[in-house]
């Protein structure tokens, strides 16, 4: 491999490269200068006027569920310094970095690992043709003759393999089939997490940095959706990079390989993972240094947003009105015959499997909270209710029952309108769709622990919380009904503004376009950094094709079929100080209701290092308690719905929990069906209802803070790197290829 970089990326080629990468960086840089100031601007404007979605009837997780694994268990991996396969201890820590170890052994003496792979923009292939079919696209004319040796040679029938357009790729296999379909769910999983990278609670950097994505590429008549916007801000810049850097490269570099089409492949896969690495530590660097000065500047701009906002909000609608009056007419009958035909046939699309999955979420959600009551009622009440409740609480983030939610999705399809719209791929879509409800998930989830919680401070018999726990499942449906129906139309008005916005800026570029410059003079110097004529024009644009998108969002919430509430229709809570339960300390099941809490609370009176000791022990019981959660539950629980339990210890005080029991389940046998599929709410009480003000994070496990390190902790991947990061022994430089030195630990970069 050493040869292969050697020979095509020597000291001349990759100054020429470095250049190129400058370049596009500076001009994209300056878009996004411009963007921050806008974004800074909207988002206190947003402040002020307190606009925003409707109140969520569920609550959400402020603590993150951090030092948790997810997954864990064992990988063959190929090894393509001396083209073996080897067998790995691989793990997936909260953060969804797949972790690979030597062995099971290097990880519980804590050795580094050899690597840990962020997944952002890869995609997970089960088969080896479709990864020769996709290496063969990216080098065109090495498409291997019948017979030949193939790049990839799998041991097994089932593969499974993380392929990247630039990045380097990672071989996997596994011994059975079900074994592929298992780590193919954690995989995704990771991928889908890792695409997320930009924080949604980022309310001026990341909206900034979208935009800019945004215009950059439409200056390159580049418009509709994006495939490679993934991964944080470093690994955007650096898949933009290599989007214009790709074809030029391929083009000089591709006739000169050497060797058979499979050698030639494989050449071509290092050359384009060295010089991404490169461009990524370019881009990092470039990044860092232009939001640090946009940084320093912005309590200058907040100081020059709050004196004149009203100036600027009006200064603005002048030039909004102007603009209107310029291309309305245009716009209208653009929107007429081009997009407001098609707009029921995309919402239907979108609709059908997103609602599918959301009631497959309530259904797991039902599933696992019933299983957990039958267990309680026969497995000794609240002394088994905390190894109960310690697994409930990572369901929305366990990969293998979240899979038949994700699943309702894999069907989306635009046939026809994709080629229309210049949709590149519905994966985004998708994706999107998964993540919401992941996040619906995890509120149901945390809203019943939290009133299961409250309820236990009543100390309840066991017959007492058998209804507890049914009665609270009922009220959090009801909340998750109300919550998921809003979540939806709002992911549906944004896919629908998503797919048309760049095909109307599209058509109307030509004619309009070479005429917004005219106007750049109705804004007054002082107020040109929070209002950009482009941005303008855009929000003209996407009013004309926006009331036609809120009435086919408005009509379908009326169809019985898509299980949605009408927008005039409000669920008032039952719980007006609910949020405020949620203030308090995480609730730790695990130490206050299962057998092993009651006997760790004697070490509280001993010595500082015994405590610590024992502290340390606790955490390592619980580390590995927790990985290996989803091989333990293959089975499902000791008693689940539509099994019958054995007949317990005193029939005599749980015969009518039992009926009442069977009862709920015999009614809940179909699919639970939304209270509102007319629109008529189903009221708890008068009250109004009560939630916090600032606005939840889109997902509760992202961009996580540095904590502190703990005992059996795996390494965290940083939000600031891609494809790999490496601890190796000892103190050396980086060194930008993905060789393994003499100790076999893979360079960072």
């Amino acid at each position: 491999m050493g040869d292969v970089l050697s020979t095509h990326l020597d000291d001349a080629r990759r100054q020429h490269i470095a250049e190129k990468t400058e370049k596009i960086l500076t001009e994209f840089l300056r878009f996004y200068e411009d963007q921050y100031g806008v974004s800074l601007f909207n988002s206190m404007r947003h402040e002020i006027e307190g606009t925003g979605p409707p109140q969520a009837q569920l609550l959400w997780r402020k603590v993150p569920l951090d030092e948790r694994i997810i997954f864990s268990g064992n990988l063959f991996q190929y090894q393509e310094d001396n083209k073996k396969w080897r067998n790995r201890f691989s793990l997936v820590p909260h953060n969804y970095g797949l972790v690979l170890y030597e062995n099971k052994v290097a990880y519980e003496r804590q050795i580094p690992p050899r690597a840990v792979i962020n997944s952002a923009g890869y995609k997970v292939l089960t088969s080896v043709d479709q990864y020769l079919e996709l290496v063969g696209n990216s080098l065109p004319g090495t498409t291997s003759k019948s017979g030949s040796t193939p790049i990839l040679k799998c041991p097994t029938q089932f593969p499974l393999i993380l392929w990247h357009p630039y990045a380097r790729h990672y071989y996997f296999c596994m011994m059975t089939e079900a074994e592929q379909d298992k780590w193919q769910a954690v995989l995704q999983d990771c991928v889908r997490h890792c695409n997320n990278g930009i924080p949604e609670n980022s309310k001026v950097e990341g909206p900034a940095f979208t935009d800019a994505i945004r215009m950059y590429r439409q200056s390159k008549e580049q418009y509709g959706t994006w495939e490679m916007l993934c991964g944080n801000e470093v690994q955007i810049l650096s898949n933009l990079v290599m989007e214009e850097l790709g074809p030029a490269l391929k083009a000089e570099l591709g006739p000169r390989l050497k060797g058979k089409p499979q050698e030639r492949q494989r050449q071509w896969i290092q050359i384009s993972d060295a010089v991404y690495r490169l461009v990524f530590e370019q881009a990092k660097v470039h990044f860092e240094e232009v939001l640090c000065k946009l940084q320093r500047a912005r309590p200058a701009m907040e100081a020059v947003i709050r004196t004149d906002m009203d100036q600027i909000i009006t200064s603005k609608e002048h030039l909004a009105s102007k603009i209107r009056a310029f291309i309305l007419p245009k716009a209208e009958v653009c929107v007429r015959n081009h997009v407001q035909p098609y707009i029921p046939s995309i919402l239907e699309a979108l609709m059908v499997p997103t609602s599918q999955g959301f009631t497959e979420v309530r259904d797991v959600f039902f599933k696992e909270v019933t299983d957990m009551n039958l267990n309680v009622i026969n497995e000794g009440g609240i002394d088994k209710l905390g190894e109960y409740m310690e697994k409930l609480s990572q369901l929305a983030y366990h990969p293998l029952k979240m899979q038949s939610c994700y699943e309702k999705m894999e069907p989306l399809r635009l046939d026809g309108l994709q080629q229309r719209f210049d949709v590149s791929s519905t994966s985004v879509f998708k994706q999107r769709a998964q993540i919401h409800m992941r996040e619906q998930m995890d509120n149901a989830v945390y809203t019943f622990e939290t009133l299961l919680h409250q309820e236990l401070g009543k100390g309840p018999t066991k017959e007492e919380l058998c209804k507890s726990i049914q009665r609270i499942l009922e009220r959090v449906l009801k909340k998750y009904d109300y919550d998921s129906s809003s979540v939806r139309k709002r992911f549906f008005r944004e896919a629908l503004l998503q797919i048309t916005i760049p095909f109307l800026l599209k058509k109307l570029a030509p004619t309009c376009k070479s005429e917004l410059p005219r106007f750049q003079e109705l804004i007054f110097e002082d107020f040109a950094r929070f209002i950009l004529v482009e941005n303008t024009y855009e929000e003209v644009v996407l009013q004309t094709v926006m009331k036609d998108i809120l009435q086919a969002v408005k009509e379908a919430a009326v169809q019985r079929k898509h299980n949605l509430y009408r927008d005039s229709m409000v669920l008032h809570n039952s719980d007006p100080n609910l949020h405020l339960l949620a203030e308090g300390t995480p609730i730790d099941w695990g130490e206050q209701y299962s057998d092993g809490g009651d006997s760790g609370g004697g070490d509280s009176g001993g010595s500082p290092c015994p405590s610590e000791a024992a502290t340390l022990t606790e955490k390592r019981r619980r580390a590995k308690q927790v990985m290996s959660v989803v091989q333990d539950e293959e089975s499902g629980l000791p008693f689940e719905a539509g099994v019958e339990p054995p007949s317990p210890a005193s029939p005599d005080s749980v015969t009518e929990l039992r009926g009442l029991l069977a009862q709920d389940l015999q009614a809940e046998s179909s699919p639970p069906a939304s209270p509102l599929l007319n629109g008529a709410p189903v009221q708890e009480s008068s009250q109004p209802v009560a939630v916090p003000e600032v606005s939840p994070p889109a997902s509760p496990l992202r961009h996580l803070p540095p904590g502190k390190a703990v005992d059996l902790e795996p390494p965290k991947p940083s939000d600031q790197e891609t494809g790999e990061q490496v601890s190796s022994p000892g103190s050396r430089p980086p060194i930008h290829t993905t060789t393994e030195d003499s100790a076999g630990v893979q360079t960072e970069f």
